[in-house]
C-alpha cells in the first residue's frame, strides 16, 4: 500500500467531513484535515483506492440507475482475494500527461468526479465531459 496526495485540476484536496469525502481548498490550520489516498494496485492499472491507512475504501454502489461513491470499511487482504465480488472497490488508473482519472470497473463510463464549487462531496459522474464535473486530478506519491 502506498499513500498518494490527490488534488483536482481546480486545486481542491480530498478531506473528510461527517464521514463523508469532500473537495474543498484547505489552509492553514486546517491543511492537516488533507486526506491522503491509500492505493494498492491489483492488475496493471487498476487499483483500490483508500483512506485512514486502508482501513476505509471508496466504493462504487449502484442505486436506482445511478452509481453512488460510498466509503466502506474492509479488511484490504480480502479484497485482494474475490475480485469479481469487489469489483464495487476497483479504479482503472488513466494518467493522460500530467493529470489522472479514475474509472469505476463495476461501473465502466463512470469516473471519480468532484464539483466545480468546493466543499461538495467527491462522487462518480458518467458526463466526464460535463463542465461542472471535474475528472482529471494531479496524483502524487507521498
Amino acid at each position: 500500500m502506498q499513500a498518494f496526495r490527490i488534488w483536482d485540476v481546480n486545486q481542491k484536496t480530498f478531506y473528510l467531513r461527517n464521514n463523508q469525502l469532500v473537495a474543498g481548498y484547505l489552509q492553514e490550520p486546517n491543511i492537516e484535515l488533507e486526506e491522503k489516498i491509500d492505493v494498492v494496485p491489483i492488475e496493471s492499472h487498476a487499483v483500490f483506492l483508500g483512506i485512514h491507512g486502508g482501513k476505509l475504501w471508496l466504493a462504487c454502489v449502484k442505486s436506482g440507475d445511478e452509481i453512488k461513491l460510498q466509503l466502506e470499511a474492509a479488511d484490504i487482504t480480502d479484497l485482494s482475494k474475490n475480485k469479481e465480488q469487489n469489483k464495487r472497490f476497483t479504479f482503472i488508473r488513466s494518467d493522460n500527461g500530467s493529470t489522472t482519472s479514475f474509472e469505476s470497473a463495476a461501473s465502466p463510463g463512470w469516473y471519480l468526479c468532484t464539483s466545480l464549487e468546493a466543499d461538495r462531496p467527491v462522487s462518480l459522474t458518467n458526463t466526464p465531459e460535463e463542465p461542472v464535473k471535474v475528472t482529471k486530478f494531479y496524483f502524487q506519491q507521498d
